[in-house]
């Protein structure tokens, strides 16, 4: 996965908040309404929230009725999830060569 397509996805996880937001809306779809009843915030920062991790690609809405229903998309995180392994096992890799070449020393 391109640095470029993470890039957003970190810069949404990195906010407190958002990752509340995020982690609320793994338990249950929510209005942004519903979302400002449980959060200390308004509900225009929820809607600047909710924007940030659809562009992200970490939620998704759908219009019920007069609502608009937003949901974690659990395929995106477990995406990320997969590209953080791969650079752990990389980081393993090269960290288990250096610890190789300083016992060779």
């Amino acid at each position: 996965m391109p640095a470029a397509t993470l890039t957003p996805v970190f810069a949404a996880l990195g906010d407190d908040t958002r990752w509340a937001i995020l982690a609320r809306l793994g338990e249950a779809p929510a209005s942004a309404s519903a979302l400002a009843r449980e959060f200390p915030i308004s509900r225009q920062a929820i809607v600047k929230h909710l924007d940030l991790l659809s562009s992200a690609g970490l939620v998704e809405s759908e219009r019920v009725g007069r609502e608009l229903v937003h949901r974690a998309l659990g395929g995106r995180l477990s995406d990320v999830a997969r590209e953080l392994e791969r650079i752990g096992r990389q980081w393993d890799s090269r960290l288990a060569r250096i610890k190789r070449l300083a016992e060779e020393f």
